[in-house]
């Protein structure tokens, strides 16, 4: 499974950023179990869930963008995005979109260890 994001950049407070990811591999099969997220790691902090999505389309979302945070993928399933609204300095981090074990659903503790696919990551800085 192959990730590649593409869509950071710099915006001001209360502004918005739509982040892609393309979803790529031949063992990633549309119609079979899989669980897609983004992590993001703030400066000086962990890497961390943002939000995530499984195969019939249940979502998770941390508690800290719920409500501003929106993740979705297109109808082929190649690609995922994360519409962020009304976005706050403390959203500034490097966001990740990874890919659980193909096959499988999401598992029920959001955590990264259960996402052994990644991509490389795009900068999200917002200012005020």
């Amino acid at each position: 499974v192959e990730l590649k994001e593409s869509g950071g950049g710099s915006v001001q407070s209360g502004g918005s950023v739509r982040l892609s990811c393309a979803i790529s591999g031949s063992r990633f099969k549309a119609y079979n179990p899989y669980c897609v997220g983004w992590f993001r790691q703030r400066p000086g902090k962990e890497r961390e869930a943002v939000a995530r999505i499984d195969r019939d389309g249940f979502t998770r979302y941390i508690d800290s963008v719920k409500g501003r945070f929106t993740i979705s993928q297109d109808d082929s399933k190649t690609s995922l995005y994360l519409q962020m609204n009304n976005l706050k300095e403390d959203d500034t981090a490097k966001y990740f979109c990874a890919s659980g074990e193909p096959g499988l659903w999401c598992h029920d503790r959001f955590l990264e260890i259960y996402f052994g696919y990644w991509g490389q990551g795009t900068q999200v800085t917002v200012s005020s």
